[in-house]
């Protein structure tokens, strides 16, 4: 437990979202937002920034609910032996250069991949 100071400064109004206390996490609503923004088509990209130099392979644009991302997060971890992480708005993070086969996975998989970035 943290100290009476910070359990007395927990967010409890905002002039954006009213009464902090009655936020319902409701995941459901979040994949349905989340869903209806995508094209159908899943990006694979090469990023470094944000990570000291250290180069990570992103999935993004999976048109599939965060219960379902989550075992194909660990099907691409185990097919490229690397680690990663699935982040709360949908992307998948891959650590390492694998975006070719990641690519021939997710293919396999009946999706439409795309290679953007450098």
């Amino acid at each position: 437990m943290g100290s009476l100071k910070d359990q007395l400064s927990s967010l409890v109004y905002s002039t954006d979202g009213g009464d902090q206390r009655k936020a319902d996490d409701d995941p459901a609503a979040a994949d349905d937002a989340r869903l209806a923004g995508l094209d159908g088509i899943v990006r694979l990209r090469r990023e470094t920034s944000g990570r000291k130099g250290k180069g990570v392979t992103t999935v993004s644009g999976v048109p599939l609910t965060m219960a379902e991302l989550k075992p194909l997060t660990q099907a691409l971890k185990k097919r490229c032996g690397s680690g990663g992480t699935l982040k709360d708005d949908g992307m998948i993070e891959i650590q390492g250069d694998h975006r070719d086969a990641l690519k021939t996975e997710l293919e396999k998989r009946g999706f439409t991949v795309k290679l953007a970035g450098g």
